[in-house]
């Protein structure tokens, strides 16, 4: 068995270090690494980001990470993402990674995501150009998660999580408004996981949803929204064959 920690939306910055740390440091007795689920930071800037590298560095599990809308607002994701890779953060958009845990081969897919909606209710590639990039924004992220859980399947990995910021379904975005539903997540993420499999698709983004979802495919779909777990991080058990 696996235990995946996760969380997302911490929303860091200088008046917050030291907040997760005592939690975060008894990570060795409950789980086998930690996800972060974008939004690490209140405005993207370096300063915050040292702030949150500061609070993962040298944990006893190994952290994978990917990035928030809030942490691109400073228009300095690469900066955000290298000071949390100098802390040894795995940081993933569009790409995988692979964790041994005690024996068994953890993939992580990742990307930011995007919005756009969902089935009935979403946005399509027509019109404006600003309308085509913003779903095919979307669509990119898509495609890449696709790709990198692919990729992790062809590797022979025991579990394989799907790890986004917007989230792939709306089950998890319960308590949200209806009118916002199409800035918090969109379905093209979901059909990706479906299309190439998972055991468990983590997100954040929405602080007002509901932590339990599904996609339509049967793959478990979880909304680590520190506002919505209202802990340093919730756990999750995943079977392996050797189970």
């Amino acid at each position: 068995m696996v235990r995946v920690a996760a969380v997302g939306d911490i929303h860091m910055g200088p008046d917050s270090q030291g907040l997760l740390r005592p939690a975060f440091d008894t990570l060795s007795d409950c789980a086998d690494l930690l996800l972060l689920a974008g939004d690490l930071t209140r405005h993207g800037t370096p300063e915050e980001a040292r702030v949150v590298a500061q609070e993962v560095r040298g944990l006893p599990v190994p952290v994978v990470a990917v990035l928030g809308n809030h942490d691109h607002h400073d228009e300095q994701p690469e900066k955000v993402a290298d000071i949390l890779r100098d802390a040894d953060v795995t940081v993933l958009e569009g790409g995988a990674t692979v964790v041994e845990c005690d024996g068994a081969r953890v993939g992580v897919a990742g990307t930011k995501g995007f919005g756009g909606g969902f089935v009935g209710r979403c946005a399509g590639e027509f019109g404006e150009p600003l309308m085509k990039e913003f779903v095919r924004s979307t669509r990119r992220s898509a495609d890449g998660l696709r790709t990198a859980l692919e990729e992790l399947d062809r590797e022979g990995c025991d579990v394989r999580v799907a790890l986004t910021h917007f989230s792939p379904v709306a089950d998890t975005l319960a308590g949200e408004p209806l009118e916002i539903y199409p800035f918090l997540g969109s379905y093209l993420l979901a059909e990706a996981i479906d299309t190439a499999g998972a055991d468990l698709a983590v997100h954040g983004h929405a602080h007002m949803g509901t932590e339990h979802g599904m996609t339509a495919g049967g793959v478990r779909v979880r909304n680590v929204a520190q506002p919505v777990i209202r802990r340093a991080f919730s756990v999750y058990r995943l079977h392996t064959a050797a189970d």
